[in-house]
Order: C-alpha cells, then sequence, then structure tokens
C-alpha cells in the first residue's frame, strides 16, 4: 500500500508543472559535476604552481652557476675561465666535482693532487702520455661519437681548436720529458755497468777491491806504533827489573828506528823492513805476556804524549823565530851584490861621484818620491818599475835615503843605471845632524838600557812567545824606518812629497795622485779596515786612559807604503811635533808596540784623506788569496809581510810582478848569482 502511495506520488509530481524540475537539477550538480570542477580546478592550479617552481628553481640554477663562475675566476687565471666556459656548452651544467674527476684538458694543471713519485713515477708517466696521444689522434680524427659539433658556431669551433692544439702541445711535453728521463736512466746504467764491468771480474765480491787498496804509508805506520809500544814496555821492564826484555826490546828498537829512517811512505823502506817488523812484534807480544798492566800502560803513554805535546810547542817557537829571522835576513846574494858595489864606489875618483840634474832637487813642480832604504836591489824595482811606467819619465824626482853602510852599494847601482830622463839623489841618514837623540824621543829610547835588553835578549821574561818576536825587528833600531815623520825637516823646500816603501812595485803611472784634493788633510792613503779588522783597538792598548780617552776603537786603519803628504798643511799643523808627544808618553811601551803604523795612525788621527782602493793593493806578502784581478789593476802593489820578493819565503804567483824588472842579466848579479 505505501509502494503504490509511493508511486502515485511521483506520478503526480511527473504530471505537474515545470517549476518542480529544478530541484532535480540542483541535486544533479553537487552529486556529479560539482566534485569534476573541484579536481579540474586542483589539476590545473598544481599545474600552475610547478611552472611557478620550474621557473623558480631554474632561476636558482642560474644563480648558482653565477655564482661557481665568480668563484673559479678568484681560483684560476683568465685562461682557465675561459676553457671553463667553453667547456660548459660541450660537457653539460658546470660541477667542480669534474675537475678532481680528471675531465680536464690536457694542458691544466691539477693543483693539490697526491700522486705517488717513488717508483713509478716514469711508468705512469709514460702511460698518461700514451693515453693522452691516443685521445689527441681521436680528437683529430673526428672519432668521438657522443659529440655532436655539426652545428656548432664558428666561435665554438676555433675555441675547440685551441684546445686540442693546447692538448697535443702538452702530450708532446710529457713526451719528451719521459724520453729524457729514459735517456738519464739509460746513461747512469752504462756508467755503472762501466764502473763494475772490469774492476771485479772473477771476484765474489766487492769487498776484495778494498783489501787491494792498502794505503801507502801503512808499513810506516805500523813501524811507528811498534817504536812507540817498544819505548812503553822498555821503559816498565826497567822499573820491574827485567834486564834481559829491555835489552833485548832496545836492541829490536834500535834496528827499526835505524830500517823507518826518514821514510815517509812504504816506498822508501828497505826490503830488510818486513824481516824487522815480524822480529819486533815477537819481542812485543813476548813483553806484553810479561809485563802488560792496563793501568801502567796508559800512564806510560799519557806521559809520553805530554812531553810529545811540549816538544812541538818548542819547535814551533823555534820555527816562528827561524821565519822571522829568515823574513829580516839579507839574502848572501844580495849582500854579494852591496859589498861588490860598494868596494866599486870607492874606488871611483870624487868627481865621478856625482848625480845629474841636481837642479831639479827642490823644483817643486815636479813629482818628488821619498824613498827610504837599505836595500840596493829593491831600491832599483820602486825606481825602474816607477819610470817604465811614467808617461814623462823627465818629470819624475826621486830622494833616496839608506844608511852610511849601504850608501856606497846604493850610489854606485845609480850611478852605473841611471833612470833615463829622470832625477835621482842619494843621501846617508847619519849625516843628518839636525837628527839626534836630543831632538828625537825614538833615537833617545833606542839608546836606554831597557830597550837593548829588549832586542839583544832572547831570555827576557817579556818577549818569550812567539808573539813578540815580530817586535824584535833590527828595523825598529832604524832611523829609516822612522824618517818618515821628519819630511819637512829632510825637504824643507817642497810641497809636496809621495812616500814609497821598498817592497812595492808601481805598474801605472802615478802622476795622478798630485791633482787628489785632500781636503786640508795632511796624508793621503788607502784605508785598510774591514768589517772588523785593521781597527785603532787593533794596533793600540785601549785600556790605557790616554787612548781610550782620544781615540775611536773603530776608527778605520791606513796603510804606510804609498802616502802622499801635503807638507805645508804638515808644517802648519806641527805634525813632528804631535808625533813627538806621543812618542815621548809611550816610553814604556804602554800606549803601542814598536813600529812606525801605530804611532803613525795617533799621530795623522783625523788628518789622512782615504785614496782610492785601485791606487795601492797590499798583502802579497802574507796573503795567498789576494784577487788576481785586483793586483792587475793597481797602480801600486804592496809585499807587506814576511814574504818578501827578494826571499826564498815569496810565494811562486805574486813573485814575477816583482822580478819582471830586475836586470837580471847586469854582470854584477850574474857575479853574485842573482836570478830568477
Amino acid at each position: 500500500m505505501a509502494l503504490k502511495r509511493g508511486l502515485s506520488s511521483v506520478r503526480v509530481l511527473s504530471n505537474g508543472s515545470s517549476g518542480s524540475r529544478l530541484p532535480i537539477a540542483i541535486l544533479v550538480f553537487f552529486s556529479v559535476l560539482a566534485p569534476l570542477v573541484f579536481f579540474v580546478g586542483r589539476g590545473l592550479y598544481i599545474s600552475d604552481q610547478n611552472s611557478i617552481q620550474s621557473d623558480f628553481s631554474k632561476q636558482n640554477v642560474d644563480w648558482r652557476e653565477r655564482l661557481a663562475l665568480q668563484s673559479i675566476k678568484n681560483l684560476f687565471t683568465k685562461e682557465v675561465v675561459d676553457v671553463v666556459i667553453t667547456s660548459t656548452a660541450d660537457l653539460g651544467p658546470l660541477n667542480l666535482d669534474s675537475f678532481r674527476k680528471g675531465n680536464l684538458s690536457a694542458s691544466w694543471k691539477v693543483v693539490g693532487v697526491e700522486t705517488s713519485v717513488q717508483d713509478n713515477a716514469i711508468s705512469k708517466s709514460n702511460q698518461k702520455a700514451t693515453d693522452l696521444k691516443q685521445a689527441t689522434s681521436q680528437d683529430k680524427e673526428g672519432k668521438f661519437l657522443d659529440d655532436d659539433h655539426s652545428h656548432d658556431t664558428p666561435a665554438k669551433i676555433l675555441r675547440r681548436q685551441l684546445r686540442d692544439n693546447r692538448r697535443e702541445k702538452r702530450a708532446t711535453e710529457l713526451v719528451k720529458q719521459d724520453e729524457k728521463v729514459t735517456v738519464k736512466l739509460e746513461n747512469a746504467a752504462i756508467e755503472r755497468s762501466k764502473a763494475v764491468d772490469s774492476a771485479v771480474l772473477g771476484k765474489y765480491n766487492l769487498w776484495r777491491r778494498e783489501n787491494e787498496n792498502v794505503n801507502s804509508d801503512s808499513t810506516v805506520r805500523l813501524m811507528r806504533d811498534q817504536i812507540i809500544m817498544a819505548k812503553v814496555y822498555v821503559s816498565i821492564a826497567k822499573s820491574k827489573n827485567k834486564l834481559d826484555l829491555q835489552q833485548e826490546l832496545q836492541i829490536r828498537l834500535k834496528e827499526i828506528q835505524q830500517a823507518l829512517g826518514e821514510s815517509t811512505a812504504d816506498s822508501g823502506l828497505p826490503h830488510s823492513a818486513s824481516e824487522k817488523i815480524k822480529e819486533m812484534g815477537k819481542v812485543l807480544s813476548k813483553a806484553r805476556e810479561q809485563l802488560f798492566d792496563c793501568k801502567l800502560v796508559t800512564g806510560k803513554l799519557r806521559a809520553m804524549l805530554q812531553t810529545s805535546e811540549e816538544q812541538v810547542r818548542r819547535l814551533k817557537k823555534q820555527s816562528m823565530f827561524l821565519s822571522q829571522l829568515a823574513a829580516k835576513t839579507i839574502p848572501y846574494s844580495i849582500h854579494c851584490l852591496s859589498l861588490r858595489l860598494t868596494i866599486q864606489y870607492y874606488l871611483l875618483p870624487q868627481e865621478k861621484r856625482m848625480f845629474h840634474r841636481s837642479e831639479n832637487l827642490e823644483n817643486p813642480n815636479l813629482y818628488h818620491y821619498a824613498l827610504f832604504s837599505d836595500n840596493v836591489l829593491a831600491a832599483s824595482v820602486v825606481v825602474n818599475s816607477t819610470i817604465m811606467n811614467a808617461k814623462d819619465p823627465s818629470k819624475h824626482v826621486f830622494h833616496l835615503v839608506t844608511n852610511k853602510l849601504n850608501f856606497g852599494a846604493m850610489s854606485m847601482w845609480f850611478l852605473l843605471n841611471p833612470p833615463g830622463k829622470a832625477t835621482i839623489h842619494v843621501e846617508n841618514v847619519d849625516e843628518f845632524k839636525w837628527l839626534n837623540s836630543s831632538y828625537s824621543p825614538v833615537l833617545r829610547q833606542l839608546e836606554t838600557a831597557s830597550m837593548k835588553e829588549y832586542y839583544f835578549k832572547a831570555d827576557h821574561p817579556t818577549v818569550s812567545g812567539s808573539s813578540n818576536m815580530k817586535y824584535r825587528n833590527p828595523k825598529y833600531l832604524s832611523m829609516l824606518n822612522h824618517l818618515r815623520f821628519y819630511l819637512p825637516q829632510v825637504y824643507p823646500n817642497l810641497d809636496k812629497i809621495l812616500f814609497l816603501d821598498d817592497d812595492i812595485v808601481v805598474q801605472k803611472d802615478l802622476t795622478g795622485l798630485w791633482s787628489v784634493n785632500l781636503h786640508g788633510k795632511v796624508n793621503g792613503a788607502v784605508e785598510t779596515c774591514g768589517q772588523s779588522f785593521h781597527r785603532f783597538d787593533k794596533y793600540l792598548n785601549f785600556s790605557n786612559h790616554h787612548i781610550s780617552q782620544n781615540f775611536d776603537p773603530n776608527a778605520c786603519g791606513w796603510a804606510y807604503g804609498m802616502n802622499m803628504f801635503d807638507l805645508k798643511v804638515w808644517k802648519k799643523k806641527d805634525i813632528t811635533g804631535i808625533y813627538h808627544k806621543w812618542q815621548n808618553m809611550n816610553e814604556d811601551r804602554a800606549l803601542w808596540k814598536l813600529g812606525t803604523l801605530p804611532p803613525g795612525l795617533i799621530t795623522f788621527y783625523g788628518l789622512t784623506h782615504p785614496l782610492e782602493k785601485s791606487w795601492h793593493v797590499l798583502g802579497l806578502g802574507y796573503n795567498p788569496s789576494v784577487d788576481k784581478k785586483e793586483i792587475e789593476h793597481a797602480a801600486v802593489i804592496h809585499y807587506n809581510g814576511n814574504m818578501k820578493p827578494w826571499l826564498d819565503l815569496a810565494m811562486t804567483k805574486y813573485r814575477p810582478y816583482w822580478t819582471k824588472y830586475v836586470k837580471y842579466d847586469h854582470h854584477y848579479l850574474r857575479s853574485c848569482n842573482l836570478s830568477e
């Protein structure tokens, strides 16, 4: 019944008016169409969101690319950055990991990659070079299948060609390096094979080579060792009353000493030496069995060592004394020359003893030299070398002063060998009547008993030792050595004079020295101080208050031997008076030791103008390492020191600079056996 009522109601609705259809349409819309519209709109929204997100991510990627490029620009050079930018289009997005993976051009160098280069470096470099060559050849032939460059722009093609060229160049360089390394290894192997080839042929091991190279003096050393031990056991045998063993040891000791003699190498030993060594060995073995006591033997060896050290010190002192004596002693040949010339001079008539051109001796417009010497041969070299290198010898005047003993010889030599157009005059210092002990403090001091004791008593406690031997030089007793402080008194009419030592050689024209401006100073000299030597504290006693209060210990020293003296300023400043003052204060030698350089440093303190070093090069008498170029460019070279060029002590390599000015063909020199 209910069903029928529902159907009837529906039927009634369907048969009703058109307005009853609207609720049905609304119901259908919300049940079917509304969900469809919702899902379509949702899909459109998601697609819009995805497109926006993709645009944002693209911008983010572009920003990161720019940041990476900026970082690379800070790390790499412009050339590398250009290659990176070029490679981005070919290899995909820019990624720094590709640098670490070796995806690089052949011209790049990766810094910081650790590789093993100990044993397999050469093989790896060879493999790398081979790979690069193959890659280059493939690239050149266009066989890269994964790259399509058919649509590349001309700029990309050009960059790719440049990259390929760099790869090929780098590969070629690696191949060359590998070839060089291989050649070096081969050469080293060849050299090693040469060294081993025949030297050890037929030998079991290399140690036998050492056994063949026995030292040439091993037998001599063995004999000396036996002598030492024999002396030890002789002393012990005597103390223990083993007279038979003592006598046997003494006999063998005498035999082996005779066999050894003066030999220093095995080649100088007699044939019987081996037998003597065997016999001595037997006796020493016997003595060792009967007398050996470690403590006793050690004590004897220590006593022998101390005795040997004392002998060495004594011999060293003797050697120093003999070397000083040899340096200051006139050789026989030069003494012979002086005697022959002296005899010849006093046989001459009085009128023939005069020198020519005496009117030039006081002419201030000429170039005047002062030379004080008692060595005829040395003085002749100074004069000859100066004249031979002078541009106009006629303007040079030599004032030569010697002592009474050598006056005749010096005069006769220059009478026989006049210096060409130059002027020379020889004087005797003993004839300077004004130079006496009442005027000169040095002469007065040389006459005192203490000074004579200092020079002539070798056992004096203050002079024992090699350090003081040089101060006992006989030249300090001669006024020739101190005459340099009296130049205005010797030459009162001259304005300037060049002082020369007799152990110098002149190699250039010296006239330029007279035009050097001394800036009001008295002495023009070459300074000799270096960083820490040849300064005032080397010559003067700065523990004395007279020295420490008046002088700078670091003041630079200078050299006697070639000195330009302005005699006008000398007289004005009373240089000789200053010298006398300090010489009187040094009577007990408390301010300086004997010599002329220390008082010269004091006297001319603040009054010395430094000359260019090329004017005067020193050290040829003691320094074996003077630069040869320095010597050849020097105007004057100085043999200061003990190794004078006229002595056998002279250094051979410096002697020719001096001997070239000696007239060895002169008959007086030949008669006295003077030769080069």
